[in-house]
């Protein structure tokens, strides 16, 4: 592990740099419900504005992947942040419902359209046979920043809310700055490559791509039970609030000091076999729910769903990586992330409704959906092609996959 860290070359380190910085300066969205209710909205109101930001990242997906490919990495994650900067601003200055709703999708829009470049120049940047290491260590960057930004909101929130705008703000313009100085521009489209007809194309007859497409949406469901209904089915058994968040808090600890680690065992493996064996575990730990009624055995299930994560996401994000023509990377990685983000706005109405039927329900639909994603990926065709980016196997040139990173 270590020697493939150090094999990764110093614009890899600026970007997950930049990414600490900006996740852990993520401060205005874990409380801008309790913002919102405090300046005398309800609860309903609150939730509008949480979907906005939803729609707003939504559209980051497909946009941010566009502007990769066009205008090139660099420039797209030196827009967001700046951009987001100036939103969250204007945000901190609104008080109408509507205005709040409009700049919070705003907010979503430019806070996340940096993603799919950065996923991309990630790519660009990295040999494919180091790339599962290199997306274990940018979602630990991640991970960590958003594991210690929330304490550090919380206390500027006893100063006022509008500092937590504030820092927000100042962080995003600090990624810019990093970004905009230190990285590189990475792959961008030739002028005839950059259409959207090409790229539709190149989506339609991709069946590997398709197959991913529609597992991690189905993955994604059971995600976002994690802060929707499991946090009501953990209070529902007569357990506090503080315990619920523990249970979450060792989600993120676990990610943070065992993904990485994990990583020079899946990367030996093919992409499919070891995306299929995590997606079957993330469906298992949610299921087991159905028979968690003390906090070990809670805590037994989200071990097992956390495993889970930690084997399929760097792999699937390098897969995705490794399908993509280099000149569609960025519009490819937005796709990806488009799943996720029809998976926050899809996912927790889901389980809501499911959890108020029966949460036997909810748990067994948990389990059926990894089971059915495990075996969508199992289902892809035989015929070799880039294997994410694994140890040990050859990668097949995929077109125009030729040039240089820049």
């Amino acid at each position: 592990m270590l020697s493939s860290l150090r094999a990764l070359p110093r614009p890899v380190w600026i970007l997950f740099l930049g990414t600490f910085l900006n996740k852990f300066g993520t401060f205005v969205v874990p409380f801008l419900t309790l913002y919102l209710t405090q300046q005398g909205y309800s609860l309903t109101a609150a939730g509008m504005a949480i979907g906005a930001y939803g729609v707003g990242h939504l559209i980051a997906s497909l946009l941010g992947g566009h502007l990769a490919d066009t205008i090139g990495r660099r420039k797209t994650i030196v827009l967001s942040m700046f951009s987001a900067a100036v939103a969250m601003m204007f945000l901190s200055q609104a008080h109408s419902l509507p205005i709040i709703i409009a700049l919070t999708a705003l907010a979503g829009l430019t806070g996340e359209l940096y993603r799919p470049a950065a996923s991309a120049l990630l790519a660009d940047l990295v040999q494919p046979g180091e790339r599962v290491t290199a997306f274990a260590a940018y979602r630990m960057a991640f991970n960590a920043g958003w594991a210690f930004g929330p304490a550090t909101a919380g206390f500027l929130a006893g100063h006022g809310y509008f500092w937590l705008f504030a820092g927000d703000a100042a962080t995003s313009v600090l990624f810019g700055l990093v970004a905009l100085f230190s990285l590189p521009r990475g792959v961008r489209s030739q002028r005839g490559e950059a259409g959207w007809n090409e790229a539709l194309q190149a989506f339609r007859g991709d069946k590997r791509f398709h197959q991913v497409m529609i597992a991690s949406f189905a993955i994604a469901i059971i995600f976002f039970q994690m802060s929707s209904t499991f946090g009501l089915y953990v209070t529902g058994l007569g357990f506090s609030a503080a315990t619920y968040g523990a249970l979450i808090s060792l989600n993120g600890v676990l990610v943070v000091l065992c993904e990485l680690p994990l990583t020079t065992i899946t990367r030996r493996f093919a992409a499919r076999n070891v995306m299929a064996a995590g997606y079957l575990l993330v469906g298992i730990g949610f299921s087991l729910n159905l028979f968690a009624r003390t906090v070990p055995a809670l805590t037994g299930c989200m071990i097992v769903f956390t495993l889970g994560e930690m084997v399929a996401m760097p792999v699937s994000s390098a897969y995705i990586a490794g399908l993509a023509p280099t000149h569609m990377r960025g519009r490819y990685m937005g796709a990806f992330g488009l799943t996720w983000a029809c998976g926050l706005i899809i996912g927790p109405a889901i389980g809501m409704k499911l959890f108020a039927l029966e949460p036997s329900a909810l748990w067994l639909t948990c389990g059926a959906l990894g089971v059915l994603a495990a075996i969508i990926i199992f289902a892809a065709s035989k015929t070799p092609i880039a294997q994410a980016g694994l140890a040990g196997q050859r990668r097949r040139s995929l077109p125009c996959d030729n040039r240089p990173a820049g």
